[in-house]
């Protein structure tokens, strides 16, 4: 029969390292899911209104405001935020 047991020379697990791990990936999910909806949000005001210079700028401050996000754990995913806010009421009042 198979031996079942595990090598001696494996080491435990890193369960702080896990966690750490985990905290990052839903961080990172956070702030992509708002700069994707961001992203989105310009695509629209560019296609439907026709106001491509705002949405340039729209997805210039997305980039920005996700390299904050991700590089600020505290701020998150608000700094994305901002740019999609301004881009919903920008296709609102267009």
């Amino acid at each position: 029969m198979a031996d079942h047991g595990h090598a001696s020379d494996i080491p435990q697990m890193d369960y702080p390292e896990h966690e750490r791990t985990y905290v990052g990936f839903v961080h990172f999910a956070e702030v992509g899911t708002v700069a994707c909806l961001a992203i989105v949000a310009a695509l629209a005001v560019g296609g439907t209104k026709h106001a491509w210079g705002t949405a340039i700028i729209g997805t210039l401050l997305t980039l920005v405001g996700t390299g904050i996000g991700i590089a600020a754990p505290s701020i998150g995913w608000r700094a994305t935020l901002v740019p999609f806010v301004l881009m919903l009421l920008a296709l609102l009042l267009y």
